[in-house]
């Protein structure tokens, strides 16, 4: 059986790295001349610099990506570091403490700020500790089988009831629930600009996900409850770039082949089925399974043909609520952030109304970076990313995928020099003291991953809006990657993958 897999990012990299220690001819095809999508390494001068994936949730044994990584042998082969990141408001900053204050030490300090918000912030963590052991015991049941299983699935009912009645809320109505201030209605939330999501258009139930406490000091155990294991979070060291290899390396150790610069312009279909795909130039390849990632429209909709897809397909594709994109700017420079940022991440938010800022960044408005922005410092962790002295630094934000005013490539280096003006408020003399510096606009990025709209995190977390099926009407062909039902993040992804070569495996054996 040959399969062919479109896209070499994480996803594609896992699915042919199953696929192929399964036994199938595997075969594939990446349009850059560099594999790893947008969770490559950038390598200039010297430097390198993530393009997309940070502090990365799901690595820990007990998580997905974890586990998938001991399946694949390549647990040795990628090293991490627990590590976490601070946060910043125009009146208020969060950083651990020098000496570990308990597992709850933010919550303390909330409530030193905000005195008229103590009751509010207890009745919010006792919210946070329900829906955190939710969460550690859907992973134990889905990962146990026969009784224990059950019993797993009867404690989550259980547990489950007292917040069932917030089950249709979204985060802006949990915040209001909770919170009169908007400082901690936007602490919460304002995690939610990075998916471009309105707090309005988020879960509600999903604000404790994406505010693990975990995340603000690696020093808090995993463990705090007899639920399970909570989400930890590790770095690559050396870069995300690592990863990719150590995927590549074993889609190839079982014999699989991975060609770059070779562009998928065609999946033809014959009956019904995907019987293989054309390349660039006219070449046809043959398969008996196709499995596409990256952008689900210009898959559908020029690779396939709308054609010959079925109604509730189509459908379902059209409405794929995408994010909008980033302008990114890698910096090589002697400045030694660490008197100004006690991190190598931290999250600077210069506005209260999340809902609002979101809402101009989706109609087209671009904030110049005065909204908000972060700052990453791999070399912190990784310093064979930077020469000796020296360090690579990333500063991003979310921009839309085409400026009202303007174009990306007019306004590229403008642009670019606003952000960092205003990550200078943070890193004194950033711009001086930087030898190299490359900018990465929402135009750059769709190119790179061949998508009309850039959406630089897949599928916006969107109530009652999912991602692509990974079944398709298509006999044989599978969708897979961060515009698919498993959504984005590199773990979601590598596990929506791995789910798919099981479907394929069921198949086969039915």
């Amino acid at each position: 059986m040959r399969a062919i897999v479109i896209g070499s990012g994480m996803a594609g990299l896992t699915a042919a790295a199953y696929l192929a220690r399964a036994g199938y001819q595997v075969t594939v095809f990446e349009q850059q001349d560099e594999i790893g999508g947008v969770t490559a390494t950038l390598r200039q001068h010297g430097f390198g610099w993530d393009l997309g994936p940070l502090l990365l949730e799901g690595f820990a044994p007990y998580e997905p990506a974890g586990r998938l990584l001991a399946e694949l042998g390549l647990t040795n082969q990628v090293q991490m570091t627990r590590e976490d990141r601070g946060v910043a408001f125009p009146d208020f900053a969060l950083w651990k403490p020098a000496d570990y204050a308990g597992p709850q030490w933010r919550r303390e300090r909330l409530q030193e700020l905000f005195p008229d918000q103590r009751e509010a912030l207890d009745h919010y963590y006792r919210f946070y500790d329900r829906l955190m052991d939710l969460m550690s015991l859907a992973r134990r049941a889905e990962n146990a089988a026969g009784l224990a299983a059950l019993l797993l699935k009867l404690r989550l009912a259980l547990a489950f009831q007292p917040i069932k009645g917030m089950a249709d809320w979204n985060a802006a109505q949990v915040m209001d629930h909770f919170f009169e201030r908007p400082e901690l209605r936007a602490l919460y939330t304002g995690i939610l600009a990075d998916f471009v999501v309105r707090p309005s258009q988020y879960p509600g139930l999903g604000v404790p996900a994406v505010n693990v406490e975990t995340a603000f000091d690696k020093r808090i155990p995993a463990q705090v409850s007899r639920a399970g294991p909570r989400p930890v979070y590790h770095y690559i060291l050396g870069g995300c770039g690592k990863l990719v290899e150590a995927a590549a390396g074993a889609v190839r150790a079982s014999g699989g082949e991975i060609f770059t610069g070779a562009t998928v312009t065609r999946i033809r279909t014959q009956d019904g089925r995907a019987t293989g795909v054309e390349l660039d130039g006219g070449r046809f390849e043959p398969a008996d399974l196709v499995l596409a990632s990256g952008g689900v429209r210009e898959t559908f909709f020029e690779l396939v043909g709308p054609e010959l897809l079925e109604h509730s397909y189509r459908d379902k594709v059209e409405h794929v609520p995408f994010m909008e994109s980033v302008l990114m700017v890698h910096v090589g420079t002697d400045l030694d952030p660490a008197p100004y940022q006690p991190a190598a991440l931290c999250y600077y938010y210069n506005t209260y109304d999340v809902e609002g800022a979101v809402q101009s960044c989706q109609q087209g408005n671009y904030h110049e970076g005065k909204d908000g922005f972060l700052i990453y410092v791999p070399s912190r962790h990784s310093p064979d990313l930077a020469p000796a002295g020296h360090h690579a630094i990333t500063v991003y934000t979310i921009a839309p995928n085409q400026l009202i005013h303007g174009t990306w490539a007019e306004r590229r280096e403008e642009l670019a020099d606003k952000l960092l003006a205003e990550a200078e408020r943070v890193l004194p003399g950033l711009r001086e003291r930087s030898a190299v510096r490359v900018v990465l606009t929402p135009d750059d990025f769709r190119q790179r991953t061949r998508q009309r709209h850039h959406s630089f995190g897949g599928a916006a977390p969107v109530m009652g809006r999912e991602g692509a099926p990974h079944r398709t009407p298509i006999g044989g062909l599978w969708f897979i990657g961060s515009q698919s039902e498993s959504r984005g993040g590199v773990a979601g992804v590598m596990a929506g993958a791995r789910k798919v070569v099981r479907m394929i495996q069921e198949e086969a054996n039915a």
